[in-house]
Order: C-alpha cells, then structure tokens, then sequence
C-alpha cells in the first residue's frame, strides 16, 4: 500500500492508502483506516482517512509534538484482511493565547565575589526551614543576584512574617583551593506580609437546609455565617441573589444571616431550590438624618450556594392503582384470590413506607369476598362463598380501606366493582354478558327473535 498525506480545510490532515487489488471483486481493494497510537489526542474517518483533533483546546505549551500511527487495512478491516501503517507527525502551530505576566519578585539579595569571569558566576538556593515550602530562589546571570519569588500565595491573616536563610555558592569550584574552606555563605532574610483587603470568608463552602412543605411563612430554616478575617474586621451583611430562583420564596436577614421562608411551598411543585447568598464588607456609614446608609465595595464581595431540600408533609391518602374492576367465576371456590391490588401515594413515600389494606367496616359483616393484606403493599380479594350466580346479583360493590405508615396517617376507602361471569372448570371466564343468562342454549338471539315473531303472527291469524 502506498500513503498520500495533504491538507484538508481547518488544519486537518487526510491519509490514503492504494490497495493494487481489483475494486469490482468482493471486499478485497475496500479499505479501512484506524489509529494505533495517537488516542485520544486525535480521531480518524475509517473510510476517508480523515485525521481529526479528538480533545478540544490542546495546548502547545504544554505538548507541541505528537506521533500517530495509522493503519489501513482491506477487505473492509476484517479478520484475515491485509494491513499496512504509516506514521504522521503533527506539530501544534503557536497561537496567542497568554498574555504577558510578571513574574512574582519579591526581592534581591547579592553575595560579592572578588574573583573574575566564570569564577564569580554564585548559585543562590534557599535553606530548607522557615521558608522552603513558600520562597524560591534564582540567579540573574546578568546581575549575579538572587531574585526570589513566591512559591504559593501568602495569607496575612495565618501568618504576618517569615524568617528563612539563603545560601550563595561558587558554581565553578577549583579543587586546589579546596582546602581553602567551603566556597559558600549563607544570608538571613526576614519578609513581612502586608495584608491588603479581602472579601468576608463564608464558614462553609456550601449549606444544605432542611425545610417541610408544611412550613408557616416566616420560619427561621437556617442561617449562613461570614467572617472579614481582616484586621479591624468590618461588619458583614448578606443578600440574596436577586438572579436565583430562590428570592421570592426565601429572605434572608442581612445582619443575622438567617434565612426565613417568604410563600408556601409544595414538595410536589418544587423539591429543591438552590441559590446563592452573598456576603458584602460594610466599609462606613453615611448617615443623613433621619436616614443612614451602609456602604461597601462591590468588588470586595463573595458568594456561597444554598441547597434547600423540601421535605414531604403526608397530605395525600394512598389510592388503589388500577384496576378498580375485577371478575368472579359462577363456579369459584371459597377462598380463591380473583386479583391483587396495590396503592399508589402521591406523596413522596420514605424508605420503608407500608400500606395496609382492610375491609371497611360495614362490609366485614356477613361478607361475600374479603381482603387478604400480604404485607408487602399489596393485597389479593378472596372470596368467601361456594359459587355465585349472575341471576342471583351479577355485580358486587367491595369498599377496600387502605392506610400509610406516615405521620400524620392518611386513609382512603375504594370501592371495587366485582362482575360475576360464566366460566369453564378451569376458571377460564367465557362470558359476562348479563343478557346471555336467559337465552335457551344453541340459540342465538336472532333465532329467539324470529321464534317470538312467529308465535305473534299465529296467534294474530287465530283471532280471524
């Protein structure tokens, strides 16, 4: 096989390969393309060759360089098909997508060295101590100086100042002045932090309430806390924000932090709200008789999310889900189960929730068919007669109370309507039409109708 490798629009590269066998015979010149190294920076069409990026926003300066094998392979890169491979080098062309920083200088120190040229170039490193962790330490090879630098930022408010030695060594050591003494010195450095204002702190980084559906407007749910870990801490005052679904069914109390609900709510509508409060330095009051107002800085701000969780109150009686109509056979046997019923609750149920299911009262006296509770929220209607008989009462009313296990404990009574039907010994139901009880067996009720025309007629004629 033999690659052709071009450009295609958007920096995407397409491969080729030519397979020498006929193309008009079965699957032997259809070629498929896979990549064998190269995931998951970059994807290929099987059937065009297609190179594409896989992994959105590389970046070169983190990688510039990649190699991605490539293999083709006829009879439409099934098992026993030939293959052959070639290797695309892809090079990531610069963009300009970081801007100019400054590096984060604290300072210079410099150590004097008489001597000239590479004799005098010094390596500055920082004693591992106080300041390892935080402080590092390079040399200007212009200067000869010790530029350091910050590591990780600084908080004023855990600690105010650092004490730490540096070190400054020949990089070029003539071993003949070795017994000379160690070519090296060491230096004290004290750095004290200034602190600068920063936004109040929250005491965590997000809060999570309990609320029940139930609740009264102006309940206390919770409240949420931040500190200004400045020094002369401001006041703090707290704000919900005003682009969160939460500002019209909660308020917040913007000295305490408390949090209150300001409209019903309703576990069924909505069984979660989530927003965010936030937290504002007070810098001075300006006050202006008779009002007064509290001023900050917007920029010196921060803001935490609240997750509200709407607990659900057992306001609804579980109902019996469907069907509401059953059948019995004329031929049924005491104690048979002709259907098993279970409950729906639109109530949010809690783990281990039980319905229970009863006759009601006035029904459990002399009864046709019972309820037998199986204790696993469903239940079987049993009957409790030898046989039925559709001329008798072809259908049957059974109130079926049902309980939760919620508090407060809801109820509900349900009526079944049980139909009486013809039935084979097997219980096979063949039919519940009330008008086939009075018709003669083998005759269709077309028959009946012209029998009981025929008779009308005979007696008209008799009446001549």
């Amino acid at each position: 096989m033999k690659y052709l490798l071009k450009w295609v629009k958007e920096k995407i590269f397409k491969v080729k390969a030519t397979d020498a066998d006929d193309p008009t015979y079965g699957n032997s010149a259809r070629v498929v393309y896979s990549i064998l190294q190269g995931q998951p920076y970059f994807s290929i069409d099987p059937k065009t060759g297609v190179i594409r990026t896989a992994l959105p926003n590389m970046d070169r300066e983190v990688k510039e360089q990649y190699q991605v094998l490539i293999q083709a392979k006829d009879m439409g890169g099934q098992l026993g098909g030939l293959a052959g491979t070639t290797i695309v080098n892809i090079t990531l062309t610069d963009v300009n997508d970081n801007p100019p920083r400054f590096p984060k200088t604290i300072g210079r120190i410099r150590a004097v060295d008489p001597d000239f040229g590479q004799n005098a170039e010094i390596e500055y490193s920082v004693v591992p101590g106080d300041g390892g962790n935080l402080f590092d330490i390079v040399t200007d090879e212009n200067t000869q100086e010790g530029v350091l630098k910050l590591k990780k930022p600084l908080d004023f408010e855990t600690k105010k100042a650092y004490t730490f030695k540096v070190e400054a060594s020949n990089l070029h050591l003539d071993h003949r002045f070795h017994s000379a003494g160690p070519f090296k010195d060491t230096a004290t450095v004290k750095i004290s932090v200034l602190d600068v204002d920063e936004p109040p702190v929250f005491s965590k980084p997000l809060y999570t309430m309990e609320v029940y559906e139930d609740t009264p407007i102006g309940t206390i749910i919770g409240a949420v806390t931040a500190q200004d870990l400045d020094v002369g801490s401001s006041a703090v005052r707290y704000f919900i924000d005003w682009k969160s679904d939460g500002d019209s069914y909660f308020t917040i109390d913007a000295t305490e932090g408390t949090i209150a609900t300001s409209e019903l709510l309703d576990r069924e509508s909505t069984a979660q709200y989530n927003f965010s409060i936030i937290a504002s330095k007070v810098n001075f009051v300006i006050i202006f008789s008779p009002f007064m107002f509290l001023t900050g800085n917007p920029l010196l701000t921060s803001r935490v999310n609240i997750l509200i969780n709407v607990l659900d109150v057992n306001e609804f009686p579980p109902e019996i889900s469907v069907p509401y109509e059953t059948a019995v056979c004329e031929n049924a046997k005491p104690g048979q189960i002709i259907q098993i019923v279970s409950a729906a609750d639109r109530d949010l149920s809690p783990a281990g929730q039980q319905f229970s299911f009863k006759l009601s009262p006035e029904a459990a006296i002399k009864p046709n068919f019972t309820v037998r509770d199986f204790r696993n929220n469903t239940a079987g209607i049993e009957t409790r007669r030898n046989g039925y008989s559709r001329r008798q009462q072809e259908l049957y009313f059974l109130p079926v109370v049902i309980e939760d296990s919620s508090y407060p404990v809801q109820s509900s009574t349900n009526t079944m309507t049980i139909r009486v039907c013809r039935c084979d010994s097997d219980g096979t139901i063949l039919s519940c039409n009330v008008e086939a009880i009075f018709l003669p067996v083998g005759l269709s009720t077309g028959a009946l109708i012209a029998i009981l025309l025929c008779i009308v007629i005979l007696l008209g004629w008799f009446q001549y």
